[in-house]
C-alpha cells in the first residue's frame, strides 16, 4: 500500500508513553521505512509489483533490518528511510519462503537503536502489544492479541501458530509487533477480516512470530537462507470453497502450469490421500519429500476426476537472487 505523506493513526489508538514501562519513543525509533525496486521480468513482479513499500525493524547495532520477505523478494535495489528524513541504501541479505521473513543490511551507519528480539510465546490472546510502522507514535497502533492459530496462505504458505491483532495497522507490511517489555515479538504480514456475530467484518493484522527467526538467523546471515532442504513447490494459488480446495490460478512458468493444472480444478487427493483444506494440501505435498519430488494428484474437472502428476520445484530457483552492492 502507498501511504499518504501526511497520514496518521487516529489519536485514540496511538500508544501513549505513560502506558509502558519501557522507552516508547526509543523502541519506535527502531522501525524504518523500506522501499524496494524489482525488475519487470522478475517471477514475482506480476503478482507483487515492481515497486514495493513497507516497514522494517533494526535488530542489531550493525544496521541489520528484519522485514517481511515479500517486500524484498527479487529486489535489485532497496532504500531505507529513517525517522530524521535520511535515506540509506540497503542490500538484500535473503528471504525465507517458509517463515516469510526477509533481511536487509544497511550500507551506511544508521545511528539508531536496535529493537531487542523477544519471546513471541508471550503474545497470548488479550495481551497488549504495539503494531509499529516507520514514523514514531503517529504511525503506531496500541493493539491487543486476539488469537493465536494456524494460518494457510493461498500461495503455498503455512504458519502453525500465527499471531492476530486488532485494531489493525493500515500499513502492515513489515511492521514491528512490540511486546509489553519493549521487545520485538513479530513481523507484520497481512491484513485480514474477521466476521463478528453482529455481521460486521473487523480488520485484523497477521504477524509472523519472532521465535521462528531464532533457529535460522545464523544461517540467514551466512548463507542468505536457512540451511534446510527446500520444500516441494507446485506454483499454484489455491482457496477453500465449501470445504473444498480449488485452484484459483497457477504461476505462468511454474510446475503446476507445466503439468496442466488449471484454474477451477478441485483438488481431491494428493499421493492417494484425500485433501480437505489448504493446510492439509500443503502438509501432504511437503510430506512427499524435498523439492523435485513427483506429486501425484487427483483433481475434479469438467464433471470427472482426472489424475495428473506435478514435478515439483524449488521456489527459489525461479526467483532472481539478491543483488549485492
Amino acid at each position: 500500500m502507498v501511504k499518504s505523506p501526511t497520514w496518521k493513526v487516529p489519536p485514540e489508538v496511538a500508544p501513549r508513553p505513560q502506558d509502558y514501562t519501557f522507552d516508547l519513543d526509543r523502541a519506535l525509533g527502531s522501525v524504518v521505512g523500506i522501499r524496494a525496486g524489482v525488475p519487470a521480468d522478475a517471477f514475482t513482479a506480476e503478482v507483487l509489483g515492481t515497486e514495493r513499500t513497507g516497514n522494517g525493524v533494526i535488530i542489531n547495532a550493525d544496521g541489520l533490518i528484519l522485514t517481511i520477505g515479500y517486500l524484498i523478494t527479487e529486489a535489485n535495489e532497496v532504500w531505507i528511510t529513517l525517522g530524521d528524513g535520511r535515506t540509506v541504501r540497503g542490500d538484500v541479505v535473503g528471504y525465507d519462503q517458509d517463515t516469510g521473513f526477509g533481511l536487509v543490511q544497511a550500507l551506511d551507519r544508521l545511528n539508531l537503536p536496535a529493537l531487542p528480539i523477544g519471546d513471541s510465546s508471550e503474545a497470548v490472546p488479550a495481551s497488549e502489544v504495539i503494531a509499529a510502522g516507520a514514523g514514531g507514535r503517529h504511525h503506531a497502533v496500541a493493539a491487543r492479541v486476539v488469537a493465536r492459530q494456524e494460518f494457510a496462505g493461498y500461495w503455498e504458505y503455512l504458519l502453525d501458530d500465527a499471531i492476530f491483532t486488532a485494531p489493525a495497522h493500515p500499513y502492515w507490511g513489515g511492521t514491528a509487533l512490540i511486546g509489553p517489555d519493549g521487545a520485538l515479538i513479530g513481523i507484520g504480514s497481512l491484513q485480514l477480516e474477521q466476521a463478528m456475530s453482529s455481521g460486521e467484518n473487523v480488520p485484523l493484522n497477521m504477524y509472523v512470530p519472532i521465535n521462528l527467526l531464532k533457529p535460522i538467523l545464523d544461517d540467514f546471515l551466512t548463507m542468505g537462507r536457512p540451511n534446510r532442504p527446500p520444500r516441494p513447490w507446485l506454483g499454484l494459488y489455491a482457496t477453500e470453497v465449501d470445504d473444498r480446495v480449488v485452484v484459483a490460478g497457477v504461476a505462468g512458468r511454474g510446475p503446476a502450469a507445466r503439468a496442466d493444472l488449471r484454474q477451477g480444478d478441485v483438488v481431491l487427493s494428493v499421493g492417494g490421500m484425500k485433501i480437505s483444506g489448504l493446510a492439509g494440501l500443503f502438509r501432504r505435498v511437503w510430506s512427499l519429500g524435498r523439492a523435485g519430488v513427483d506429486v501425484p494428484m487427483t483433481v475434479y474437472r469438467d464433471g470427472h476426476p482426472l489424475d495428473l502428476t506435478v514435478v515439483s520445484g524449488d521456489r527459489n530457483r525461479f526467483l532472481k537472487g539478491p543483488s549485492l552492492h
